[in-house]
């Protein structure tokens, strides 16, 4: 706890200068932010002392948990031994090549090489720019266009957001890249049209996916982009099959899938890689970043198939004219080499499927609520989506801002969710154990009857 006015001066350093991702002016400039003062394990406390369970991971990335020593130790020794080195071109680091190769060694298939990042944003842009040095390689030059869908997040540099399409990231003060982007439907069951069942539904998607390359041309189409569960866009598991079909039809029409795992990779849903193992697709690019390091230092990857290599580096005399002036940076390579030791050395995956189970099951047992009209998700990542009418899944006026409602209540109780809207989305650390999922489930349950209380004290019609 620091003293109220190093505290104060911070609030108001932060309130005149920072401007954060997503600010949201008003607010932010009439109440300024939490001060988040330290971190250990799953917990936070902020400047005034108050405590929190983080039961949002960060931003789904603290896997291992905050405060760790030894995750210190190796990076200060980095530190000391080797800063900084470029590797541009034809130089690098023993951290970097070390890391490279152990990410080989982890991801499915064929996915033996790896390109750094500083970001997941950036790690999708290499993997656009990707598609279209390996298309025009191959003699392809107009088959440059890609397919994302509705819902989804991939990053918010210039091309990943506009990959990505999630409603409130497209506001009108931005333009986007729209032409050579498609986009199909969300593949949200819970959500499906005419009362379609999962299998019909995805009938239906795979349908639709289909169509657009008639429409289009597969000769146009370079690559498809997906999340394998729609992490910010609601956490949406696709109904099963979905993605197996949908990454045949990529490689009958010789299109890219590249599978967005800056979310879903290390141990998330209790695997390295969720592609494979969790919905058995072999993709040929990865994303990743985020439970790369735990969020100790900022690091992203691009990992793709030696088939994409070979069809680049066919003539020799090609240059790969992108990558970043901190891409393999030799500080954020070690950490991440520490934090992959770490999860191997104590079962976390194994945790995050034991104990993810426990929190699937707690977080569905909240659906006998009566605004809680959706809980869904795998493992360590499930949101909650709330509603005015469980029946007919009608939702609460957005002036409302339910989502924020139960996580401020969440929040007095010392638990920290996340709102998006309609939904309350949590991806807690990988070592929380079945005592915090008790917690978490309590905790929640409290602050959504104390809103549902509020609302219908409102005159809010609830069902």
């Amino acid at each position: 706890m620091v003293s109220n006015s190093v505290a104060a001066a911070v609030w108001e350093a932060d309130r005149a200068h920072f401007l954060h991702p997503w600010t949201n002016f008003g607010p932010f400039e009439d109440k300024g932010s939490m001060i988040i003062e330290r971190g250990e394990g799953c917990y936070l406390w902020d400047a005034n002392g108050a405590k929190y369970f983080d039961a949002v991971g960060g931003m789904w990335c603290t896997n291992i948990g905050l405060g760790r020593a030894d995750m210190a130790q190796a990076i200060a020794g980095q530190v000391m031994k080797l800063a900084y080195s470029n590797t541009f071109v034809d130089q690098t680091n023993a951290p970097a090549a070390l890391l490279a190769q152990k990410l080989a060694q982890l991801a499915p298939g064929d996915l033996n090489r790896v390109h750094f990042t500083t970001s997941g944003s950036a790690a999708i842009d290499t993997a656009y720019r990707l598609v279209q040095f390996y298309q025009s390689c191959r003699g392809n030059p107009d088959k440059m266009q890609v397919v994302a869908r509705e819902q989804s997040y991939h990053g918010s540099t210039y091309i990943a957001q506009s990959i990505g399409k999630r409603d409130g990231d497209r506001v009108a003060q931005f333009r986007y890249k729209e032409d050579g982007i498609h986009h199909l439907s969300c593949p949200n069951s819970y959500r499906a049209p005419d009362g379609m069942d999962a299998s019909a539904f995805c009938d239906h998607l795979v349908a639709e996916f289909e169509d657009l390359i008639a429409r289009v041309g597969a000769d146009r189409i370079g690559g498809f982009f997906a999340e394998p569960i729609q992490a910010s866009g609601g956490v949406i598991v696709p109904p099963e099959g979905y993605l197996p079909r949908m990454a045949e039809i990529c490689r009958r029409h010789d299109i890219l899938f590249i599978a967005d795992e800056v979310v879903t990779a290390f141990g998330r849903l209790g695997h390295w890689f969720a592609s494979m193992d969790e919905f058995g697709i072999q993709p040929d690019v990865i994303t990743c970043a985020k439970g790369l390091t735990s969020g100790y230092l900022p690091l992203g990857a691009t990992i793709f198939s030696d088939r994409i290599w070979e069809a680049m580096a066919e003539d020799g005399r090609r240059w790969f004219t992108s990558g970043f002036t901190y891409s393999g940076h030799p500080v954020a390579c070690a950490a991440a080499l520490k934090n992959i030791e770490i999860i191997e050395a104590e079962d976390i995956l194994g945790n995050a499927r034991r104990v993810g189970g426990l929190f699937e099951t707690a977080m569905k047992g909240l659906s006998d609520l009566p605004i809680v009209g959706d809980v869904r998700g795998r493992k360590m990542m499930i949101c909650v989506e709330n509603v005015a009418d469980k029946a007919t899944k009608r939702l609460l006026p957005e002036s409302l801002g339910i989502g924020t409602r139960i996580s401020d209540a969440c929040e007095e109780m010392g638990l920290i969710v996340r709102p998006m809207g309609h939904n309350n989305v949590m991806s807690p650390p990988l070592v929380m154990t079945g005592d915090d999922v008790d917690f978490i489930e309590a905790t929640l349950r409290r602050a959504i009857v104390k809103v549902t209380d509020q609302l219908v004290k409102e005159g809010v019609r609830i069902g």
